[in-house]
């Protein structure tokens, strides 16, 4: 590489998320997420547990990457998320992974939390691209990110699936480490929505194109998540796509922690999906309540490698907006 690009090069002074550390990781800098400068992925493969039409009827082709820019009290995903598990992949072989998940005919490529390793994600798919090898790319993300980012890797997101997860800066910073999260997650939303706009489908109700947004009930903070949906009802209006979810459990650091180490009550969530109908969402999904997910969705019984998620597990039980 050289001087010239090395200087413009987005790894050598990383600013990806909103934290902004600054480090060099083409020396081999590692910053608050941990990563390094190869591309390091957990699990790969067809995904039948995301929305309807995103997992279709032959998966979301979803890439699990290690390393997060949140480090949550109740993640599921914690082996890898903060533990870093995984393996750590070339360029080619990143590009091989890709062009496997289209082979086996899955609906779009599902990038989880794939901020930390953007630049080395476009890197890889370019060449299958031109190749003629390309399917609709789902940028999954908790929302932690910054519009600078998003369109400077714009050609990565077709979908977005994309997390409204707290309402206030003390529960962003207690569960999150991520005391800027709100304003961060909503200028994000706010650029998927004007960049991609309403959720499209095609004939078979698969996803092509547009927004949807996650939002769960987090024990004793229900009320934010409905200050969620306030704020979308002002702000992008009713039309968007939500998915409303119950599936909170007190996992990894949260089974030990005074108002984390609990599910949601049903009277919480009743609060929510009120407040969804009461402000007219009639698109998107409610996950019915106590709809434990099945033990391989959970991503700490996960394990490492190629492998189909949820396809042998009912899918959550869900009932459209109305």
């Amino acid at each position: 590489m050289n001087p010239e690009t090395r200087t413009t090069h987005p790894l050598a002074a990383c600013r990806l998320c909103p934290r902004a550390c600054g480090i060099d990781r083409l020396a081999g800098q590692t910053g608050y997420w941990r990563a390094g400068l190869l591309p390091r992925v957990f699990r790969y493969g067809p995904h039948f547990g995301e929305e309807p039409p995103v997992s279709g009827t032959r998966g979301s082709g979803t890439v699990f990457f290690s390393h997060c820019t949140l480090r949550c009290l109740y993640c599921q995903n914690h082996p890898w998320s903060q533990a870093g598990q995984g393996d750590d992949l070339s360029i080619d072989a990143l590009r091989g992974l890709f062009r496997g998940v289209a082979e086996r005919g899955c609906h779009n490529w599902n990038l989880v939390s794939p901020t930390p390793w953007l630049p080395q994600i476009r890197e890889a798919v370019e060449p299958l691209i031109r190749a003629g090898i390309s399917l609709p790319f789902v940028y999954n993300t908790s929302g932690f990110e910054t519009p600078e980012t998003l369109e400077a890797f714009s050609g990565l997101a077709d979908i977005a699936l994309i997390d409204l997860r707290y309402a206030t800066s003390e529960s962003a910073s207690e569960g999150s480490d991520a005391r800027f999260y709100v304003d961060a997650a909503r200028r994000a939303l706010l650029w998927f929505w004007n960049r991609l706009g309403p959720l499209e489908t095609d004939a078979d109700d698969i996803a092509k194109r547009g927004v949807i947004c996650r939002l769960l009930a987090l024990p004793g903070r229900v009320h934010e998540a409905v200050a969620n949906l306030e704020w979308l009802a002002k702000h992008v209006g009713n039309e968007v796509h939500i998915s409303v979810m119950s599936q909170y459990t007190p996992v990894h650091r949260a089974a030990r922690l005074s108002g984390w180490d609990r599910k949601v009550c049903e009277e919480e969530y009743a609060l929510l999906t009120g407040a969804a109908g009461d402000l007219g969402f009639e698109n998107g999904w409610i996950q019915e309540f106590e709809g434990d997910a099945p033990a391989d969705l959970l991503g700490q019984a996960m394990s490492a490698g190629e492998g189909a998620v949820g396809a042998d597990q009912p899918a959550l039980a869900t009932s459209s907006v109305e």
